[in-house]
């Protein structure tokens, strides 16, 4: 069994999908069309930079869900693969779910773009700029919430992403994430810094861009999944539209539980995961389920290894 996953913010870089445009038609037509949908030259940023302005998170999200979808779209009409046929489950890392989805047919492009572009926007304004902070902490899970509980001392300071064994993310006001960050080199972590983030993710903060997002999905087309999507804050599949939206609002200032969710998909007989887009989700499988294959697909080369196998 095989599931995709598609990666989330973080994997954005300058240059990213240049080469798949240049290489094939279908990518540079899902590139367009992203560009139509919200009305900017999207994929010029990718290509050119600044790296400042990629950067932030309004251009970020749709720019990572892009080129997945952009990746995908290559694999499905340059090389004969459907979907439907070769994915037992979909996932995605914070907004990978979106693209998860939109790769499973329940949102179109179009519609994926804009929720995207909404989001990052609600996101970045729930906070002014300089008020919350996240951090990359090199412990267990059950340690990163132990030591936000410890360090928030009356703000918001929580633990965000489970990503793998050891990789775990924190999000909150910038001063509880540093009293987080000293409390751990203190006992002698040697993994605990800052994120190079304009807004902190997936903590109680969020919760205006929360309601930004129930607005939008409550007013958004969605149909039923080829497959099922496992969703970040349950880390178990969901294939009903109703629920998948409410799932995708608690998600904004919810945890993403990516370790479970790797596990809970081994656990329903996935052996092999495919990133879609990116290497980074890739490593963390590999971290969690060391018994499975992982393969990425970024390049065409990539893509076209993949369809040979398969």
């Amino acid at each position: 069994m095989r599931a995709f996953i598609f990666p989330g913010q973080g994997s954005q870089a300058v240059g990213m999908g240049a080469a798949l445009a240049d290489a094939s038609a279908a990518a540079r037509k899902t590139f367009a069309a992203v560009d139509d949908a919200l009305g900017q030259n999207l994929l010029q940023t990718m290509r050119d930079g600044p790296a400042d302005t990629l950067l932030l998170t309004e251009n970020a999200q749709p720019a990572i869900m892009a080129n997945a979808i952009a990746t995908l779209r290559v694999l499905e009409r340059e090389f004969g693969f459907e979907l439907d046929e070769e994915a037992s489950f979909v996932a995605g890392h914070s907004l990978g779910e979106y693209s998860a989805l939109c790769a499973a047919g329940a949102l179109d492009l179009a519609t994926t773009a804009r929720l995207l572009k909404l989001r990052g926007q609600a996101m970045q304004s729930a906070v002014p700029v300089g008020i919350g902070a996240m951090a990359a902490l090199g412990v267990d899970w059950d340690d990163a919430v132990a030591v936000a509980a410890e360090a928030a001392q009356g703000e918001v300071c929580a633990a965000a992403n489970d990503n793998a064994p050891g990789q775990v993310v924190i999000s909150g006001h910038r001063g509880a994430v540093e009293r987080a960050i000293e409390i751990l080199k203190g006992r002698g972590v040697r993994r605990a810094m800052l994120l190079p983030v304009s807004a902190p993710f997936h903590c109680a903060l969020m919760r205006p861009a929360a309601l930004a997002m129930q607005k939008a999905l409550d007013d958004a087309d969605m149909a039923s999944p080829v497959c099922p999507v496992f969703a970040n804050v349950t880390a178990a599949p969901v294939s009903n539209t109703a629920e998948i939206k409410r799932l995708l609002v608690a998600q904004v200032t919810g945890v993403v539980r990516w370790r479970e969710t790797v596990a809970a998909m081994m656990a329903a007989g996935v052996t092999h995961f495919v990133e879609i887009g990116g290497k980074v989700l890739t490593g963390m499988v590999r971290k969690i389920a060391p018994e499975a294959q992982a393969t990425s697909l970024v390049s065409i080369d990539d893509i076209a290894a993949f369809r040979e196998q398969i």
